[in-house]
Formats: structure tokens, sequence, C-alpha cells
């Protein structure tokens, strides 16, 4: 039996050296559970807070001293929670098993490289297999594989359509989005490969309030009047659906960008994105570069121009990338985190 109100607690890792990505698809999973009846609440640890105050200034959230277990353990003393959502490289089993307490539990990962805990285990990954976590989990637990369980938020679902219509004519607005934390100020480099390629079309360019490159493109911007800088942005789904292609990172921006069908180039820039960044690339779903190649330059200055050039190109990658994603896979993971809930709840 599912609570009237099911209360539900998130731990996801953040911070300069892992990104905003865990957090970002972890707020669009409670978005979901908020939308079906439920309470969520972060646990707050001094690497995500900082985020959670800009993307998230009402959520409900419990501080933590630190990202470890046994800091988390401490803050979840005496909490009433009925579920538990884990999005963090470095908890596994022994952590999820310690910490949910009997209680339900789903872990995000796009790893799987070591043993999870939880009731439902969701990796959106093009080519995740059930195979892949079969001594990772026990028996019974629910996998949610696929990007047909990706989290996208609610707003981009919603311009899907409207998206798609409008993908036709020559480029007017492109977007950069390298993740909020601009990983080795990566989103600079882009953005000086691009200048030079564009003539008069509009650079939108997103990125956070802390990001390494956000000095020297605000220098940029103040001589270049094609560059539109835009800090925390919260309204990506606007940015996106307004350009007419992106170059953007290969973490979970990508599904919004499927759910789009937004041409794309994508950038790998950390090692856990290579897996689905290839999975695009054999799909024909976007065009793939590596920001650790010694040939990065030249390999994105090619794909620029085939985005700017190539209209047939563009047409096609816009379709090859919007059948891989609705935009659904947050409700349906919300709804499979529920029914772990109500098979845990002692009816009254």
């Amino acid at each position: 039996m599912i609570p009237e109100t099911p209360r539900v607690l998130f731990i996801a890792d953040a911070g300069p050296e892992v990104g905003g990505g865990h957090l970002m698809r972890s707020l669009t999973l409670a978005e979901a559970l908020s939308v079906r009846g439920a309470a969520c609440a972060f646990l707050a640890s001094p690497q995500s807070a900082p985020l959670l105050d800009t993307f998230a200034p009402a959520m409900s959230r419990i501080e933590a001293a630190g990202a470890d277990r046994n800091a988390l353990a401490a803050a979840l003393a005496g909490q009433g929670f009925d579920a538990l959502v884990f999005d963090h490289y470095g908890l596994a089993r022994p952590d999820h098993d310690a910490l949910a307490g009997g209680r339900a539990s789903l872990v995000i990962d796009d790893l799987a490289n070591r043993p999870l805990g939880g009731d439902v285990v969701l990796d959106s990954g093009p080519n995740r297999r059930p195979v892949d976590y079969t001594l990772l989990t026990d028996g019974d637990t629910r996998l949610l594989l696929g990007p047909e369980f990706a989290p996208v938020r609610s707003r981009f679902a919603a311009a899907r359509a409207s998206s798609l219509a409008r993908r036709s004519g020559p480029v007017r607005r492109v977007l950069v989005t390298m993740g909020l934390t601009d990983v080795g100020g990566v989103t600079s480099r882009v953005v000086d490969r691009l200048r030079p390629r564009l003539g008069d079309v509009v650079i939108d360019i997103a990125l956070g309030g802390q990001a390494p490159s956000l000095r020297p493109l605000t220098r940029m911007a103040s001589h270049d009047r094609r560059l539109r800088l835009h800090i925390d942005a919260t309204d990506m789904a606007t940015l996106l659906h307004d350009a007419d292609f992106v170059i953007s990172a290969a973490g979970s921006t990508v599904w919004e960008i499927c759910t789009l069908g937004l041409p794309a180039a994508i950038v790998v820039v950390a090692e856990n994105q290579r897996a689905a960044a290839g999975a695009l690339t054999d799909r024909g779903a976007a065009l793939v570069v590596d920001a650790a190649d010694a040939a990065f330059e030249g390999a994105l200055d090619r794909a620029i121009m085939r985005l700017v050039t190539d209209a047939a190109q563009r047409a096609h990658l816009s379709e090859a990338a919007a059948a891989i994603c609705d935009g659904q896979g947050a409700g349906r993971a919300a709804e499979a985190l529920l029914q772990a809930i109500a098979q845990k709840t002692p009816a009254p």
C-alpha cells in the first residue's frame, strides 16, 4: 500500500569534480514524484548544497556534514522516509543497504561497475542490457534500462512537438552547454572554435556561476555581440528548443537533446560518458568528439562545419535523435519507485 504522501529522500553527488548531472537528473525524478503526490527532500552535503541553492532553493533538505556513508547516516538518523534514491558513484551495495535500512530504494547508475543495492536500478544508457547487472544486483531487483527511462524534465517533453516542427531552415542560433561545472574549462575552448566559423549567428552559452570559463567568456562577450551568456540557466528547455544545433557535453543533457530532436555535436568530457556517446554515434544521432583526444580541436572544427553547412545532415541527426528518447522516462521511473514503496509498506 502506498502512503497517502510518500516521503522520498535523494542522495545525489555534485561538485566541481563530478559536475552537476547527478543532482539535475535527481531533481527531474523528484519533480515526477511530486506530481504523483510524493514529498521529496535532498540530503545536502557541502558539495551539493551550492547547486541546490541555485536550482532548487525551495526544495526541502537535510544538511549532511560530508558525502561519505558515516556523514550521510548521521544526517539520516531519526528521519522518517518511505524511500531513498541514490545517484552517487561513491556509494555501493553496502552503503545503499545500510542507509535504506529496509526501506524501498532506487539507484540511478550508468557505470555497471560495482554491486548495487536498491529495489530498482535505473540506467538509461542506450546499449545497456540486463546481463550487465546480473552479478551486480539481487535477482529480484527491477531494472529500468535504456533511454525510455532517461530522467528528462517535463517541460522538454511538452516542447517536443514544437521543436521537431521547426527543424529546418538556415542556422541562426547555436547553443553551447558543456555542463554546470565546466570541467577543465572546456566551454571556452569550444566557443573559441565556434566564433570564427559561424558568421552572424547568435551563440547562447549556458554554464554555472563557478565555471572556470566564465571569466574569459565574459571578456569575449564584452566585444562580441553574438555571444549571450546564461549563468545557472533555469530554462534550458527554451534555450535548446530555440537552437538550430547544439554543442553539448555527453552527460544527461543528451536525453533532453534527443527529446527535442536537436542536431548536436556531443563532446565526451568524462570517462563514464563514452558508452552513451558511442551508442549515439552508432545510431547516427549525433556527431561525437572527445575532449581528451590530441586531435580534439580539428575534430570539433569538422563537426561544426558539417552542422553549419549541411542541412541534410542536420535533418538526419534530428530524426535519429528524436527516435531514441521521448522524454517520458522520469514518469516511468517514478511509477516504478512508488510500486516498490507499496510493496514494502504494510497495510494499516
